[in-house]
Parts: C-alpha cells; structure tokens; sequence
C-alpha cells in the first residue's frame, strides 16, 4: 500500500510539472507576441502623461499609486487612451531629481486589444532635471540597456518614448517635452524566459557562470558600480532553464551616462579604487580563465554590432559632445579588451574572491 501511495504521489507531482510547464510554455508565447507589439519596434513611442509631480513624490510608495491616464500612439496610428495608476520609483530620484521614474499599472481589460495587451505594469525612465539637455543622459541609459541586448542572452526589453507630460501645479498646468524609455516588468521577463523570479539572496558564485560573466564585463564597459548580484541592487534573479541569471537594469550612476548626480558607490571588497564615475573597476568574481576568455571574445565579436547600436542613436541627440563623449568611451572599452596586457591586468587580475 505505501509504495502504492508513493507511486501516486509521484505521478501527481509529474502531471503537475507538465501543466506547469505547458502553462508557462503558452505563457511565453503569448508574452513573446505581446512584447512584440510594444517592445517590437525602434522608434519612439508618443506618449500623454497628466500629474501632479509634487503629488506623485510625496503620496505614493509601493502600494500606493495616483490615478491618472495615459495617451499613446505610434507615429502613423492616431491617439489611444487607457486609465492608469502611478507611482514614483527609486528613493534617490525620488529625492534628488525633479522628475522621478514611475511604475504604471494597467488593468488587463483595459489594455486587450491595445498596444499594451499582455503588459500589465511598465516601468518609465525620465530625465531626472529640469535641463534642455537631460534627455542626452536619457539616451544613454537606453543606449546600455540596448548594449546588454547583443551580448546578453537574458534581458529587459526597452522602447523610447517621445512624452509630453502636462504636470499640475494647483490651477496651472504646465507642459513639459521629454525623452523617455519604458521598460518590460520582471513578470513579462519571467514569462518570456519559461522562469520566475527569484527574490532570496543567492551568493553570486551560485548563479550561472556565462551569464554572470556577461554581466559583470557589461557593467565594466559602462562604469557601473551601482549594482551587487549579491544583494540584488540593480539586479533581479531569474531561474529558467535549470540556470540561475542576474539580469542588470538601472544603469543612471554609471560612466557611460555620466550624469550631472553620479556618484561612484559599491566599491567596497574590490581589489583598488576609483573616485570618478567615469573610472572603470571590475566587480565580477573569480572564475574559471577560460569562461572570461569565452566571453571576452563574445563581446569582441559584437563589437561593430554594440557600436552600430551607439551611432543609431546620434541623430536624437540634442548635445553631439554627449554623443562623441558615449561613443568614444563604448570604443575605450573595446581598447582594452583587444590588448592582452591590459585585459589581464585590468580584468583577470581583478576578479573578487570574496
């Protein structure tokens, strides 16, 4: 009898995985056609925002959102709207920028048969002042997520978003042009991938050593910092495919951007120091040599394709010195990559042991 409940048991956790797995299969398909609608295309998104931005700053957190709309058109299609709820994102932004980042959060019913079909919550990066340049620094935050996309095989999709954002200063209403991108959420990310994520604490040397190879000579190319896969700042953890990966996001206090607030952070228990955003550290731990040199020529080998991603932005450009200053420091990157000595000095003779 007891061997006959075990048999049991275990065929009732194999149909169980199948459903899971046929669920999270259809998932993904119907994800990945989502995704494409809004994610899909390179040209910017026309957006409508209407808030109050002191209102949004001060009286929302986590739980608590505004009530709002938002307007949304391709540049061949005409306006659409949907009801939308908003908060602010991110403590410093929050505290230091005019304009903070928001979440959206989109009913389902609202958004079926919408270009927001199947993305329920989006992320929106702003400038963070009131600048006629801030859009630049913008732009190269959008400019690393596309840059992760070559040589990262998990990673947030992103679209630039044209705004006009009408903010409610009590009677007034005052309008503002903006340079934005939006941003898949993690349970999208999830579901394209056939995974979940993973919110507990995973010591980096656990998670998958390609993946987190690619992220931590990504996050050197950029000059970022701001991040722990340990603690998972800046990082979410995606378990698919019996992996464990670190995908990166929010990349504002990073070199390649070099915004006017940056400020070099995280730097504690790696091996020498930097006091300039722009100064490239290596944060990745100790792997095996020939895992780097995988991915080094990984990243060699994307090089002209990470660059043409780089000049498919000047145009948008307000300031061409913020576009040289991007372009020039990506090809910095790759300077040291190709030359053997530096490569080991500058990587392989900095990974972390601890």
């Amino acid at each position: 009898m007891k061997q006959l409940w075990i048999k049991a048991a275990l065929l009732v956790l194999i149909l169980h995985q199948i459903q899971f797995t046929q669920g999270q299969e259809n998932l993904l398909v119907d994800s990945g056609e989502d995704s494409a609608q809004l994610f899909g295309k390179e040209q910017p998104l026309l957006l409508q925002l209407r808030y109050s931005n002191k209102a949004l700053k001060k009286d929302t957190n986590d739980s608590t959102y505004l009530q709002s709309m938002v307007w949304f058109r391709e540049a061949d299609t005409p306006w659409d709207s949907l009801p939308v709820d908003l908060r602010a994102r991110g403590n410093f932004r929050r505290a230091n920028c005019y304009f903070a980042p928001l979440k959206l959060k989109l009913g389902k019913a609202h958004t079926k048969r919408t270009l927001f079909q199947g993305n329920e919550k989006i992320k929106i990066v702003l400038p963070c002042l009131l600048d006629r340049n801030s859009g630049d620094y913008v732009l190269k935050e959008y400019m690393a997520y596309k840059l992760y996309e070559c040589v990262g095989a998990y990673h947030f999709k992103t679209r630039l978003a044209q705004i006009e954002l009408l903010e409610e200063r009590g009677k007034r209403k005052v309008p503002h042009d903006l340079m934005g991108f939006l941003i898949e959420d993690m349970d999208q990310l999830s579901a394209r991938y056939q995974g979940q994520e993973v919110k507990r604490i995973i010591h980096p040397l656990q998670q998958d050593a390609i993946a987190s190879i690619q992220n931590a000579f990504f996050e050197y190319m950029i000059a970022n910092t701001d991040y722990s896969t340990k603690q998972q700042h800046n990082q979410k953890i995606l378990f698919a495919y019996k992996k464990i990966i670190p995908i990166p996001y929010d990349f504002d206090m990073c070199g390649l951007v070099n915004a006017p607030y940056a400020a070099v952070t995280n730097i504690q228990n790696l091996s020498g120091s930097i006091t300039h955003v722009t100064d490239r550290i290596y944060k990745g731990y100790e792997r095996n040599e020939e895992q780097l040199q995988e991915v080094r020529n990984l990243f060699l080998e994307k090089k002209e394709e990470m660059l043409e991603e780089v000049r498919s932005l000047q145009q948008l450009f307000r300031d061409p010195n913020q576009y040289r200053e991007a372009h020039a420091f990506v090809v910095s990157f790759f300077d040291i990559l190709e030359d053997d000595k530096k490569f080991s000095r500058e990587i392989l003779g900095r990974q972390r042991t601890r």
